[in-house]
């Protein structure tokens, strides 16, 4: 993500549009100067000859500075009331000077309405100055040129700090970004976990209860070789998919073909007799059809395993010029089997699936069955 700000990507900052703040480390140094000038000041009230008033009312005016760092409005205010005060005492170029070098800090704080007032009030003083100075130019143009410089310092310092912020915005956002990615990465990776991890680990708990069985026995121990095999392989996909491995491409992750082969094994072997209908190679099948539906066979596939009663099993896939439908359709359970593992995500998952593919699906009980059904369209 490219990281900057430049004056067109934020005109805000130049129409002043809200009040700025001063950062930590400017605060300090405004204070620490202001303090500095005010102990000058104050060891001047001990000189002979010193005028009590007039060091009184310079002492105010730097004090007004430190005003500045929180409330500009009441600074100008107060710096304008000790400008007409200066008359008395004859200070009034201090406190102009004092004015000029103030509007850095009004255009870095404040707001368009404050800037533009305090400029006319500066104007006003300076031509009040030149008048009843006699009309002395030289005077006059310094304080505007100090202003301007001022001003000028003052610009660049908040345009600096907007660049800041928007930075640190865009930072705070992309960490999101970030954190967000990592989630989503790990709830995929949960996700293919549960949907391959799970099915073999079904099989093979479902086998292990099988192995006592002479007559089964070696048909569990080979169906217990192949779900351990077909688990790892699964899992290095997983890796690989996580670490965007270059050998990632080469793994076939969406055979639908072959995932209702599987479940056809499978279910089989679990003593289920299986029934299959439709062509899962029909050409007007997309990839990301196939992808789908094959997750949804794979995860009904352990289902049934896990929850399927005796009787026959159907697997029915129906595919036309607008929509693919596979349906399995599995016997329900006189009572619900609690000897094998269960995530209860799977139908989530399925459900997550086919939406995502803007498909239907609907699971449940149906006349003692229990239905699954995934419908993806393919026109």
């Amino acid at each position: 993500m490219a990281l900057g700000l430049s004056i067109r990507d934020d005109p805000g900052f130049l129409r002043l549009t809200r009040d700025e703040a001063l950062g930590a480390l400017e605060r300090i140094a405004v204070l620490v100067l202001i303090a500095g000038l005010i102990v000058v000041d104050i060891f001047s009230l001990f000189s002979p000859g010193v005028n009590l008033l007039a060091t009184i009312l310079s002492i105010a005016t730097t004090a007004t500075f430190a005003l500045y760092l929180w409330w500009p409005w009441a600074a100008t205010a107060v710096l304008a009331v000790l400008f007409a005060l200066s008359f008395t005492v004859n200070t009034q170029f201090n406190v102009i000077f004092a004015a000029a070098v103030a509007i850095g800090l009004v255009i870095r704080l404040g707001r368009t309405v404050l800037v533009l007032s305090y400029g006319a009030l500066f104007l006003v003083a300076v031509a009040v100055i030149a008048y009843t100075d006699g009309g002395s130019t030289v005077n006059v143009g310094t304080y505007l040129i100090l202003a301007a410089v001022a001003g000028a310092i003052g610009f660049a310092l908040r345009l600096t700090s907007a660049r800041g912020h928007r930075l640190e915005e865009q930072l705070a956002i992309q960490a999101e970004q970030e954190r967000e990615a990592v989630l989503a990465e790990r709830r995929w990776i949960a996700g293919e976990l549960h949907d391959s991890i799970a099915h073999h680990l079904t099989i093979v708990a479902l086998h292990v209860q099988m192995l006592d069985d002479p007559q089964t026995s070696r048909g569990s121990q080979e169906a217990i070789r192949i779900a351990a095999r077909k688990a790892m392989t699964d899992l290095r996909f997983v890796i690989e998919l996580a670490d965007d491995a270059p050998g990632t491409s080469a793994v076939q992750t969406g055979d639908l073909a072959e995932a209702i082969a599987e479940a056809h094994a499978e279910i089989e072997t679990a003593g289920h007799s299986v029934k299959t209908d439709g062509d899962p190679r029909d050409a007007r099948l997309p990839r990301v059809a196939e992808i789908v539906l094959a997750r949804i066979m794979r995860e009904s596939a352990t289902n049934v395993l896990k929850h399927a009663g005796p009787g026959p099993v159907r697997i029915d896939l129906d595919v036309d010029d607008e929509s693919a439908v596979l349906a399995i359709r599995s016997p329900l359970p006189a009572t619900p089997r609690r000897d094998l593992p269960s995530s209860r995500t799977g139908l989530n998952r399925m459900a997550e699936r086919v939406l995502g593919a803007s498909g239907e699906f609907s699971a449940g009980a149906v006349d003692g069955q229990w239905c699954v059904s995934a419908k993806v369209p393919i026109g």
